[in-house]
């Protein structure tokens, strides 16, 4: 059965309302949660970027749900503090955590003040890290040299199983790739066949675990208003890479999303008033093989997409999966 999740976006909100926002979700009836791990937000109206790893503590603590974060180790983290980091949550909170592991986006990694790197290059360091953060969730003491380094470094807070590391992706070459080290995979809202390519891909390249979906929606209770939050909020958002990887600021974004049409923003979020509308889509993707879709509603205030979606969205995908 599909489960179906609520996604925190930290660059949106203050993680105080979001922690609020992610308890009432529990309480409307989702089954599970996920959040963004940024340092910046996409766009100076979003306004927000709170430290997800102290966040996901306290939401673990605060419900019952089970969480993932997607994140970007080998320059802004290193990989053994990542691990540790995993390591800690897992042992606190068995069965609940997995890892999504990417890349990254120069808006949130050029803060070190080290060079961004090539798409190729970066894909390379991700693989040393996630070599680095299985060693050492396996209890191995790790040496490395490499586009990474690390001496001598062993976690002495485990979970007696390590969670999943799982692969995220937007392009079937990168979903290919994924299969070769991945416990699962995750990517966003696309066209059916899309999505389709990308399993396909990543199943015949011999990819295991569950496969999640993260969808961008708005929903206002008229369609003006769905659309308005929607332009607001999250037409920053619409730019395929390498834009969206190598732009690193805000303003950059903003700047550059100044004109972009209503049509455009309409094909990377499910924008309508009509509840109807979106369980329509929403079957679509669990018709696709989806283990875990995370409804990620781009507006900042939670509360009356999450009442609407609990009463008359929820109860009809479960009959649906």
């Amino acid at each position: 059965m599909t489960a179906i999740g609520f996604h925190a976006s930290h660059e949106q909100i203050h993680p105080r309302a979001l922690l609020d926002a992610v308890s009432h979700a529990e309480h409307v009836g989702f089954d599970a949660a996920m959040c963004s791990d940024h340092f910046a937000p996409w766009s100076e109206r979003q306004g927000q970027s709170g430290f997800a790893w102290s966040w996901l503590g306290a939401a673990l603590q605060a419900t019952g749900l089970s969480f993932g974060v997607v994140n970007a180790p080998g320059q802004r983290y290193h990989p053994a503090i990542i691990a540790q980091a995993i390591g800690t949550l897992a042992a606190m909170y068995p069965g609940r955590f997995w890892a999504a592991l990417g890349s990254g986006e120069a808006a949130n990694e050029h803060i070190t003040g080290e060079p961004w790197p090539r798409k190729d290059v970066r894909n390379a360091r991700l693989r040393e890290c996630v070599e680095v953060i299985r060693a050492l969730l396996a209890g191995e003491e790790v040496s490395h040299d490499g586009l990474v380094r690390v001496d001598r470094a062993r976690l002495w807070t485990r979970p007696e199983r390590p969670p999943a590391l799982v692969g995220a992706a937007v392009s079937v070459e990168t979903a290919r790739w994924c299969a070769e080290w991945a416990d699962g995979l995750i990517t966003v809202n696309a066209p059916a066949e899309h999505l389709r390519r990308m399993i396909d891909a990543y199943r015949e390249a011999g990819g295991r675990g569950p496969l999640h979906l993260q969808v961008h929606l708005s929903w206002a209770p008229a369609q003006a208003e769905a659309e308005a939050i929607a332009y607001d909020q999250w037409r920053s958002n619409v730019f395929a890479p390498p834009v969206c990887w190598d732009l690193d600021t805000p303003e950059h974004f903003d700047v550059v999303s100044a004109e972009v049409p209503m049509a455009r923003l309409a094909e990377v979020v499910n924008i309508s008033a009509d509840l109807g509308r979106h369980v329509a889509w929403l079957e679509e993707y669990i018709d696709l093989g989806f283990d875990q879709i995370a409804l990620h509603h781009v507006g900042q205030e939670q509360r009356p997409f999450l009442d609407a979606f609990g009463d008359r969205v929820l109860p009809k995908l479960r009959r649906v999966a």
